[in-house]
């Protein structure tokens, strides 16, 4: 995985792999990788041939360790400076949440503060049992501003969020998994072989219908939370599948008991 980009992509057949690549640092985000993370999130949503995203960090220690603190005396000296550099944070991260395709953070190791906050806006989240995570930015004296706390309360509930801001502690992957931060938490020796598992089963099933799991999903959580009742444009667009070529791809292949072969159209 050599690469002088500090973000870039592999492509795998349907999968795309967004590599976050300062191993050297142990992955710590800085300015550029925020600005190069939405821009390639953006496309890769565009992008037909594509079924599944993985984010990763380059090496076996860490997706990340949450940011470069060396670059805040240049960067974020002062509100207004931080102000600047939270909207690069803020357009990458909408771009992942929002990216159509499903995306697994995949975690070995060190996971905390902006990692975390990248892994909690992704759909499905799998980690080696040796991974830590925590968000200890009070210990900074900084704080986690609203649209990076969302992904959070949004995954784990408001209390456990705060309890994790609060105490600011870095806590194994078996407390992540009883917090609802993972999906799965397997042996390292075995996270990649789950991965390609995971990844091969939706890669398997008909993108389309994928994709709008994902925007249904997203639209219950923040617009049937908070009141608004659903269009009937987008009562309709639940049985939009019904005139697709994989819907009858799909039920042909059951009916001839056979592997059904989706084409996302």
């Amino acid at each position: 995985m050599t690469n002088d980009n500090v973000v870039f992509v592999e492509r795998r057949g349907y999968l795309a792999i967004v590599v976050l690549n300062r191993p050297e640092k142990l992955n710590a985000l800085n300015k550029e990788m925020w600005s190069k993370l939405g821009p390639i999130f953006v496309d890769l949503n565009n992008d037909e041939n594509v079924r599944c995203v993985v984010l990763r960090g380059a090496g076996e220690k860490a997706l990340g360790p949450g940011a470069d603190i060396k670059e805040f005396e240049l960067e974020r000296a002062n509100s207004s400076k931080a102000s600047e550099y939270g909207k690069l944070m803020h357009q990458a991260m909408a771009a992942i949440a929002g990216c159509r395709h499903p995306v697994i953070a995949r975690i070995q190791g060190l996971c905390v503060g902006g990692a975390l906050e990248l892994a909690t806006v992704c759909d499905l989240r799998i980690a080696s049992e040796n991974s830590r995570f925590g968000i200890p930015v009070n210990r900074l004296g900084l704080v986690m501003s609203h649209y990076e706390m969302a992904g959070l309360i949004e995954l784990v509930g408001k209390s456990t969020a705060l309890e994790i801001l609060f105490e600011g502690r870095v806590f194994d992957a078996e407390e992540a998994y009883s917090k609802g931060l993972l999906n799965k938490v397997v042996p390292e020796k075995n996270l990649d072989h789950e991965l390609d598992a995971m990844v091969e089963r939706i890669c398997k099933g008909a993108p389309l219908v994928n994709r709008w799991h994902k925007r249904f999903a997203r639209r219950i959580v923040q617009g049937l939370s908070s009141g608004e009742p659903l269009s009937e444009d987008e009562i309709m667009e639940g049985y939009e599948c019904f005139d697709t070529h994989d819907f009858q791809e799909g039920y042909n292949s059951f009916i001839e008991k056979r592997s059904p072969k989706f084409h996302g159209s």
